[in-house]
């Protein structure tokens, strides 16, 4: 990858602010925010330089610096069913702040993992920064998973376009924000989506035709490729126990299940299971549909070419930026595979990445000051978020252009 290209300055300003020729003066929605520190992205060299950057360079910089008073935000929270145009209709958490002074964007995420126990933003690690300036916040469960209604689908394949009935994750995201328009009090039109794993999967579709309102996203270790590099397998090679443990417990059930071991070593389970064919015949009995796409398509075929990254993108529709951890086991290669997809069609300069010292979401929760044993000179999750992620949807969201 490219090296950090040179910026241009740093402006240093209080209460108006400017962030690439972004002016605002609105002290209400950031009353909490005593000096803004942004990078100021007009790069002098006139042919289109590409930022490639990694967390390591960006410390050294201060993009943002929050005032470092308590947090002074309420959020409210609601939930709802939100139709989809098939009928469906998806659960849907929302946390807008008691006290709206203006119109806000709304930060949106979608999972499969439940959204009904998500704290508030403002009591989340992961998000607590962004809370703190004001936003809308929406929490979705996938279609079929938890309170949604509807079927699910692992990776769900991108929908037949031909087909005006047809739909995909893409297309679940566009209905949902569409709602969410037309029925948050005080938005200020703008819509940003991010999420980590899974999430930042479905942040990925949210960009394939997406919403007009949609401005700015970040993917997270977003998987691009599920038998080449990421999850279930790694240069092909079967990652058993992940794969048999993670299909049973997205598909066994509506809600995250666990599959119940009869002894306490798994590693002696798996030796005495014998061969693959066992786990359909003694446990699955044909019904987690992944486990039956690993045993159908053992070789990279075309069912893994379509269901990739690559297979899916065309030239990036809004700013993203992506996001890695060099000690991801999990999902290191797919936003790294995600981005170079995305670049070789980046006329507009929309596409960039932050590669940090993280496992598998590390950049999301802690200090993020150590690995293990292995500690660092700096909290480099904490700088992540104050000064890499809320400036990010700050610059494209908050600003009026």
């Amino acid at each position: 990858m490219k090296g950090l290209q040179p910026f241009g300055k740093i402006l240093l300003l209080r209460r108006n602010y400017a962030i690439g020729g972004c002016i605002r003066n609105q002290e209400p929605i950031l009353k909490n925010l005593s000096v803004l520190r942004y990078l100021y992205l007009q790069i002098p060299n006139p042919d289109r330089m590409k930022r490639s950057i990694t967390i390591l360079q960006l410390l050294l910089v201060s993009l943002f610096q929050a005032s470092g008073q308590a947090d002074t935000l309420t959020y409210i929270r609601r939930t709802v069913m939100i139709p989809m145009r098939d009928g469906v209709k998806l659960n849907t958490v929302i946390y807008s702040p008691a006290k709206v002074q203006a119109p806000l964007p709304i930060l949106f995420s979608r999972t499969p993992y439940g959204v009904n126990d998500l704290p508030s933003p403002n009591r989340w690690e992961y998000i607590a920064d962004m809370a703190k300036e004001g936003y809308h916040f929406v929490f979705q469960d996938i279609r079929g998973r938890y309170k949604s209604e509807g079927a699910f689908e692992m990776q769900r394949f991108t929908r037949d376009k031909k087909n005006p009935k047809a739909i995909d994750e893409s297309t679940d995201t566009y209905d949902a924000i569409e709602w969410l328009l037309k029925n948050i009090v005080s938005n200020n039109g703008k819509v940003g989506m991010y999420g980590i794993s899974y999430s930042g999967w479905t942040t990925m579709m949210s960009t394939i035709d997406p919403h007009p309102a949609l401005k700015a996203v970040s993917e997270q270790a977003t998987p691009s490729d599920m038998w080449m590099g990421d999850d279930f397998h790694h240069n092909g090679a079967f990652r058993l126990s992940y794969g048999f443990e993670y299909a049973y417990m997205e598909e066994a059930t509506k809600e995250d299940a666990h599959f119940s071991f009869d002894q306490y070593d798994t590693y002696e389970w798996y030796l005495q299971l014998g061969p693959l064919s066992n786990v359909n015949e003694k446990y699955f009995h044909g019904k987690i549909p992944t486990w039956n796409d690993f045993a159908k398509h053992p070789d990279y075929d075309e069912f893994w070419k379509k269901q990739s990254m690559p297979y899916r993108l065309g030239a990036p529709t809004v700013p993203n930026l992506h996001v890695a951890g060099y000690w991801d086991q999990e999902d290191y290669y797919g936003p790294l595979k995600a981005y170079e997809a995305l670049e070789t069609k980046d006329t507009r300069n929309q596409n960039f990445i932050v590669i940090g010292p993280w496992n598998h979401g590390g950049w999301g929760r802690s200090k993020g000051d150590r690995l293990g044993n292995i500690k660092f000179d700096v909290p480099t999750g904490e700088q992540f978020r104050k000064q890499i992620q809320a400036p990010w949807f700050a610059y494209h969201l908050l600003c009026l252009f």
